[in-house]
């Protein structure tokens, strides 16, 4: 299959970009930078010279492929209402593309859209009110698509791994720069995670897969106490761990959102993904890597 990915240079994309090819697919990549365009060549794919804003860029790519792979979503978070434009507004233009085709369709979502305080299911409706509500619309647009066979997949809100710059490495450098490890409350608030690696595997069975509508998880661990998180980095780089009101934390994580994402309590299940598409994850745990990875060197 000739899959069209957007985000294929960014952190999760690469490995997605390596796993798709070590399975026999060909790909080009979205390149809006000089350096996003070799880093997709040194993969072995092909860049496709646009950017998320430029939408007949993006029609033209998905036109000329089997499959197109969605993970590209950007903007500014004290605006999230431009980056819910921006995406479905991307995801519209790549669905007009393959209508009619029966070709896979597969855009990225994240777990934080469900609703806070239970685990929920693939079955389980998204909160449009909740952290993540901005990202809703784009899941709707990808599913809408007609004559395509589409799947949205819902990342854990740490696809960690080696590298990584997103919310665990934030807290990390958060720990080395403030000398303390925090949580929220009594940290028994739960957060899923998956390692990059099964993530690129799970990318690439649905693009082969999935059923048209499908909704996947991207959970290896459903529920990982975030005190646990925390304690882990502590004892890593030999600090204290410490709780913090929710009014401490809007000053001591990077942002009053990060904070709120920090003590989001979103245990989510995959066990109707790991069903219906065979997936196994297989790769280290989030603690474990904490521990034995990259983070804490």
């Amino acid at each position: 299959m000739h899959v069209f990915v957007t985000g294929g240079s960014g952190l999760t994309g690469p490995t997605v970009v390596t796993e798709l090819i070590s399975g026999g697919h060909t790909v080009t990549g979205l390149a809006r930078s000089a350096a996003s365009a070799a880093k997709l060549e040194s993969l072995g794919a092909t860049p496709h010279h646009g950017s998320l804003d430029d939408l007949d860029s993006l029609r033209s790519g998905a036109d000329a492929a089997d499959g197109v792979l969605h993970m590209a979503f950007g903007g500014d978070f004290a605006d999230p209402d431009d980056m819910m434009r921006r995406d479905r507004a991307a995801i519209e233009a790549l669905g007009q593309a393959l209508e009619g085709t029966g070709k896979p369709f597969v855009s990225t979502s994240g777990t934080l859209v469900m609703p806070e305080g239970r685990e929920s299911t693939e079955q389980d409706e998204p909160d449009p009110a909740g952290l993540a509500g901005f990202r809703i619309p784009g899941e709707r647009a990808c599913l809408a698509a007609r004559g395509v066979r589409t799947s949205v997949v819902r990342l854990a809100p740490t696809v960690h791994g080696p590298g990584d710059y997103g919310f665990i490495g934030m807290l990390v450098a958060t720990a080395r720069k403030t000398g303390k490890s925090a949580y929220v409350g009594d940290g028994g608030n739960r957060w899923p995670a998956v390692h990059r690696r099964d993530a690129a595997v799970l990318f690439r069975l649905a693009l082969e897969k999935a059923p048209a509508g499908s909704v996947l998880h991207g959970v290896a661990e459903s529920a990982v106490p975030f005190r646990s998180i925390a304690e882990t980095i502590a004892r890593g780089l030999d600090l204290p761990a410490v709780s913090l009101t929710p009014e401490e934390a809007a000053t001591h994580f990077p942002s009053p959102f990060m904070a709120t994402v920090y003590g989001f309590d979103a245990p989510v299940s995959s066990a109707h993904t790991r069903q219906s598409l065979g997936w196994s994850p297989a790769h280290p745990t989030l603690l474990e890597d904490l521990a034995h990875g990259d983070y804490l060197s």
